[in-house]
């Protein structure tokens, strides 16, 4: 039940024990809207209690779509073929096999849990679990550190996120073009250059791959205008289609491939070759961590759905850790064969510029080679759907609390889908916008590949950091218990060990056509994100902010004063912080109000 009542009419409204929810806006007649906190589910009704936020999302994933959903994100048949040209020229097929086990056992303990200790479960699902909103990781930060710091940290962690999905989201669309270009040309017929090359009549340019992602990426933004009942649908066999794919791909590879792309354990466990130009080689092995990095990233997705989740504390954190788990170990197994299988490096050298779809034509003919990296594109289209779904769900939270210019526009959620179709498009825009570098360079572009994984953990580690020296964090059902420490720790070790990698340039010597651009990208956003603080965030960004007031009890009507000032009085006498910084002494205490740090959304 939903009723309206005007400013300054002080009717009394009293629903049980469970009081009511007081949404902290006005409609367009200037009325202030309440709900009765009975009448939402128990994920709605924590929503607005525990964390202040209106409930306006349909609660459709279960266990198996939030579980589909989580293994999307990774893509791993998809992502692989698209990255693992960095473990090839930078050591070799040992680079490709043990840099995943030992970046992928580093990605788990930020993801879920070290597979050192596997009874527990680790730092971002837990974190997950503790604070299931849309807002993610950037979320926790106004519940683990002092309110003082809440604005500025909450500010990098945000924007460091924002770009992170954004370059995720315009990466896999590129790859998505690279991956379905590449089928045309496998198809189009062959012949051998004459530098002996293995060469296709279709070759496609900058500007056809560039095209190809935009009408993909606008494809992308038309899937995710769906309501959430239909995205729910579409990610729900995901997961088997993606099963079956590997699976057999596998078997194919290894059954059908001719003996001359053979190799033994002994090559594809210790052969190291590098053409990187770093020395010593040991160092160059190194940059194959890029492709487990950037495979096993973006793993907090499933946490920006969150309010589209049933029990989300609980199916959130769980879809996040058997997702990742699955990722670790089918991929580690899918690089061994692809290893086994690979033959020389000049066997995967071709104007495909693509190593695994090379490998697919070269060990299963142009029908096979076609048919799995069309797979391959098609995984990688649902990496995209689901990505998009996640940022279009950020941008909304961001904006629910200021955080990004224009925040008033993303908020609008369409009345037919029940979904910010606004925040799906402008990020659909943002993506189109930065793969239009690939116009001027491929090698520009590539940076974007390397700085998602560098903005999206350091975003993750942030708040993990915060966590350590935190004693305000309450856990969720998802806990890792005493362990938390250790895991939390080596995760923010790990990720500024990898980061380094992650800035480097690939090759030496370093020239303008070889230069790892990551570093400008990281560079770009903190400009902007410091510039437009100083123009205007630091005079209303507060931090995540309080949209709804629940209030026991108590008469949510008022004869006079503003709602300002009510929503205030409220929280001192929760003992919530508020923007002026008043508090009471129990920021948790039912019966009250139970609302967030950071202040109370201005009209």
């Amino acid at each position: 039940m939903t009723t309206f009542k005007p400013n300054g009419t002080g009717s009394n409204s009293r629903i049980g024990s469970m009081g009511e929810v007081e949404y902290g806006y006005s409609d367009s007649r200037g009325r202030r809207a309440t709900i009765a906190a009975a009448d939402l589910n128990t994920a709605d009704r924590e929503l607005a209690e525990k964390f202040g936020y209106k409930p306006v999302f349909k609660r459709e994933f279960g266990w198996l779509s939030a579980f589909s959903f989580a293994v999307s994100i990774s893509g791993l048949f998809a992502t692989v073929s698209t990255t693992f040209t960095y473990p090839m020229s930078a050591g070799g097929a040992s680079s490709a096999v043990w840099c995943w086990l030992i970046s992928g056992l580093g990605c788990m303990c930020i993801a879920d849990r070290s597979m050192a200790a596997d009874i527990a479960p680790a730092s971002v699902a837990e974190l997950v679990s503790a604070y299931p909103t849309s807002g993610g990781l950037y979320y926790t930060i106004s519940r683990l550190i002092e309110p003082k710091w809440v604005p500025s940290v909450s500010w990098i962690t945000g924007w460091l996120n924002l770009l992170g999905q954004v370059a995720g989201v315009a990466s896999s669309e590129y790859g998505s073009a690279q991956l379905l270009l590449a089928a045309v040309s496998m198809n189009s017929g062959s012949y051998l250059a004459d530098d002996g090359t293995l060469s296709f009549n279709f070759a496609p340019t900058n500007r056809q791959t560039v095209g190809v992602m935009a009408a993909l990426t606008v494809f992308c933004g038309l899937i995710n205008s769906l309501s959430t009942y239909w995205m729910e649908k579409v990610t729900k066999g995901y997961v088997i289609f993606h099963v079956l794919v590997l699976f057999t791909c596998c078997v194919a590879i290894l059954a059908v491939a001719p003996d001359r792309y053979h190799h033994d354990a002994s090559y594809v466990f210790t052969h190291v070759e590098s053409d990187s130009g770093w020395s010593p080689t040991g160092w160059a092995w190194l940059f194959g961590f890029l492709s487990v990095s950037w495979t096993m990233t973006d793993y907090d997705a499933t946490a920006h759905i969150a309010e589209e989740i049933n029990e989300p504390e609980v199916k959130a954190p769980w879809a996040i850790f058997l997702a990742m788990l699955f990722t670790y170990l089918a991929g580690f197994l899918f690089n061994i064969v692809l290893a086994f299988r690979m033959g020389t490096s000049d066997d995967l050298d071709s104007a495909l510029a693509q190593p695994v779809a090379q490998l697919y034509y070269n060990c299963l003919g142009v029908g096979g080679g076609v048919t799995y990296t069309v797979c391959a594109f098609i995984i990688l289209q649902f990496v995209c759907f689901t990505a998009t779904q996640a940022l279009g769900r950020t941008v909304f939270a961001f904006s629910r609390d200021r955080l990004v210019p224009g925040s008033r526009i993303w908020t609008k959620v369409n009345s037919y889908t029940q979904i910010p179709l606004f925040a799906v498009w402008i990020s659909i825009v943002c993506c189109i916008a930065i793969n239009l570098i690939g116009l001027g360079s491929y090698i520009a572009i590539s940076g974007v590949f390397n700085v998602t994984a560098i903005a999206l953990d350091w975003s993750y580690c942030i708040p993990i950091f915060c966590k350590i020296f935190s004693h305000k964090f309450v856990p969720g059902p998802f806990n890792m218990g005493k362990l938390g420490y250790f895991v939390n720790a080596w995760a923010c070790i790990w990720t500024f060990f990898v980061s380094i990698i992650f800035i480097l340039p690939t090759e030496r010597p370093v020239m303008g056509d070889n230069m790892n651009y990551a570093i400008a990208f990281l560079g770009l956003i903190f400009v902007f994100a410091t510039i437009y603080w100083y123009v205007r965030g630091k005079r209303f960004y507060t931090g995540p902010l309080v949209e709804t007031d629940v209030v026991n009890g108590e008469d949510v009507g008022s004869s006079s004063g503003s709602d300002t000032e009510k929503t205030k009085e409220a929280a001192q006498a929760a003992g919530m912080a508020t923007s002026d910084g008043t508090n009471g002494s129990d920021p948790t205490k039912k019966g009250g109000l139970l609302s967030r740090f950071g202040g109370e959304r201005k009209n």
